[in-house]
């Protein structure tokens, strides 16, 4: 299917979908009406074939697995699994609290979304939250004994669902092609990122207008925040010996 393009008449160009577009149309885009060029336009690096199938194939990890995830846990443990990242990231804590804003950055999440969701996790008495005296809004969450309790209970079902969905159907050549792949992703991902983070800081959970802090890429969740399982009482993971 072909999008279309305005010029400056009102009229419609039709332009490739999966192809580069001609010099003359890019100049055309760029002076029409004015007679004059701004100069070479970039050309679109569009998708080949095996690119392409890569892509779509690659969409089933990104929408229909968290889909599935969150599906499966909240029928499994009344939990969505954003709410399960947060008291999983809180369960690996010493002290299982974090200040809100680490907890966001871990989560990948923005301020507003995180409070929302702990605000609903603390009615059902699964975390706490507390003010930190000073200036600023900074901000506190504790996962409680109950909390615990629920996170280590749904930590099972989910690694089971990893397994089901993504792990058990992968060889040993293929996990560490995966690996090596989110790797690559994940670091394309933050070096995207570095400039607009380190563009801004917050000393507190937010600025008083309420705006998220930026998050640094260094402070981005790794793959193994989102797949984490709550430590044992004696620091071990559920399962082992």
């Amino acid at each position: 299917m072909a999008s279309t393009a305005d010029d400056t008449n009102g009229r419609h160009r039709r332009r490739p979908r999966n192809g580069p577009t001609s010099e003359a149309t890019a100049r055309a885009d760029e002076g029409s009406g004015s007679g004059a060029s701004t100069g070479p336009v970039a050309e679109t690096r569009w998708l080949n074939g095996d690119e392409l199938a890569a892509w779509l194939a690659n969409s089933a990890i990104m929408i229909s697995l968290p889909a599935a995830l969150d599906a499966r846990m909240q029928r499994e443990a009344q939990l969505t699994f954003f709410e399960y990242m947060v008291l999983s990231v809180l369960s690996e804590q010493p002290d299982r609290t974090m200040q809100m804003s680490a907890l966001a950055a871990r989560t990948a999440a923005s301020l507003s979304r995180l409070s929302h969701v702990v605000g609903r996790l603390e009615k059902r008495e699964l975390l706490a939250r507390q003010r930190i005296p000073g200036s600023g809004r900074r901000t506190t969450a504790t996962l409680t004994e109950a909390g615990y309790e629920v996170v280590a209970a749904a930590a099972p079902g989910h690694v089971a669902a990893v397994r089901e969905y993504l792990i058990d159907d992968l060889g040993p050549q293929e996990l560490a092609a995966l690996r090596r792949i989110g790797a690559a992703v994940d670091a394309a991902i933050k070096r995207g990122q570095s400039d607009a983070s380190s563009a801004a800081s917050s000393p507190g959970d937010g600025a008083v207008d309420g705006r998220s802090p930026a998050i640094h890429p260094a402070s981005q969740p790794s793959a193994d925040t989102l797949i984490v399982t709550p430590r044992g009482p004696a620091g071990q993971e559920p399962g082992q010996p």
